[in-house]
């Protein structure tokens, strides 16, 4: 009987200590998201001198993504996989921006086509917040899809962004693929060395949520701003969770990718 009742008492402690211990890393890969919002933060109340907002903002960026790769934190190879995001997310900031989808209203002089170069970082965050997770939490896939099936979705997703001011928004057609090409597909994850597993589709729902809460307090910083925010600050459309959710797949889809590939070499 007190052996039960021990029992009873120590799985409620038990699922804390794991669950700590999950948040813990996560806000250990969450790193260089958090100096981002930081930034955000200390340049929107706290003017620094000689320099616009946007141009400290970039230097900030690159010095946190050098400190990164300097103290270990990040590989060489890793950076590979952020720079490459970058250059992604800065040419769909280039044609976001160029159709009036958002803007970016401060001055700067490291914006290009009415883009400041920091907006790119923003992309590279989320790239750094995947590989830092991967590592962390020694991430394994569990019956990935084809590489054949993979890379033709990730690119209509990312071309979708583009195409969709000229044709139909097929995002939602994109989406059904998207359970059907990984319908049997799970992430497996260690937390202090207890091995746990949930579907693919639900992680790409559950970073796409908190990166449009992230979305949100950047907004509210003044990191961009949507059309209907330019009088004053207001909540993300909840319909914007969708593009996230999509972006996040891209996101997730490459790196996954750019790991069997280099698993493969390995072995």
């Amino acid at each position: 009987m007190h052996l039960t009742i021990r029992k009873l008492e120590a799985q409620p402690t038990r699922f804390l200590k794991q669950l700590f211990r999950f948040g813990w890393e996560q806000a250990l890969s969450c790193l260089f998201p958090v100096v981002i919002f930081a930034s955000l933060a200390l340049t929107k109340f706290l003017p620094l001198p000689f320099l616009p907002r946007y141009d400290w903002l970039l230097i900030i960026c690159l010095l946190m993504q050098w400190a990164m790769v300097k103290s270990g934190l990040e590989t060489k190879d890793e950076l590979k996989v952020i720079t490459l995001f970058h250059i992604i997310g800065l040419a769909l900031e280039l044609f976001k921006v160029h159709m009036g989808s958002w803007a970016y209203p401060e001055e700067g002089y490291s914006k290009v086509f009415g883009v400041p170069l920091y907006s790119g970082f923003m992309y590279a965050s989320v790239a750094s917040y995947l590989c830092q997770a991967w590592r962390r939490l020694k991430v394994d896939l569990v019956k990935w899809p084809p590489f054949l099936a993979v890379v033709p979705l990730a690119a209509a997703i990312y071309l979708n962004f583009f195409t969709h001011h000229y044709w139909i928004d097929i995002r939602w057609w994109l989406s059904g693929m998207v359970l059907v090409v990984f319908w049997r597909s799970w992430v497996s994850y260690e937390v202090g060395g207890i091995l746990y597993r949930m579907p693919l589709a639900l992680s790409f729902v559950l970073i796409g949520f908190f990166i449009w809460i992230a979305e949100n307090i950047a907004t509210f910083f003044g990191a961009w701003e949507y059309p209907n925010q330019a009088d004053a600050w207001s909540l993300v459309h909840l319909g914007k969770v969708s593009s996230w959710l999509l972006l996040v797949i891209v996101s997730f889809l490459i790196v996954a990718t750019l790991k069997q590939v280099k698993g493969k070499n390995s072995a």
